[in-house]
């Protein structure tokens, strides 16, 4: 016999129980997530105040929600990983580091679309 799937109000009900449950583990577990909350929180009243436009202040503050999200990911990679098993494996330092790149980059994005959105403000 087949398991009955939860659908519709349920499921999103559900659903959103998990990704609740997630976000508190992340917030628990993971220094570097709550570091970025931080930051974002900071940056978010100057996202307001930096962009003109609200095209140019919901680009701000989508660089900076990117970074949590690949956050996010990174540490659900690790934390699989992890899951794996604790002896050093290749794969797994790659996983790792690839994940950790990831966050890197999404922090180098954000930082260039507030160079460029100030630029245009400022400089031009």
């Amino acid at each position: 016999m087949q398991k009955q799937r939860d659908t519709g109000v349920r499921r999103l009900c559900k659903a959103t129980g998990y990704s609740i449950q997630g976000l508190k583990a992340v917030w628990i577990n993971e220094t570097a997530f709550r570091q970025e909350v931080i930051l974002v929180l900071m940056l978010v009243p100057a996202a307001c105040w930096l962009g003109t436009t609200m095209a140019q202040r919901a680009l701000l503050i989508f660089s900076l929600l990117v970074i949590l999200i690949v956050e996010l990911l990174n540490s659900a990679v690790e934390n699989t990983v992890d899951r794996i098993g604790p002896e050093h494996h290749e794969l797994s330092g790659r996983a790792k580091n690839m994940g950790s790149a990831a966050v890197l980059i999404s922090l180098i994005a954000a930082a260039v679309v507030w160079a460029l959105l100030a630029w245009e403000r400022w400089g031009a």
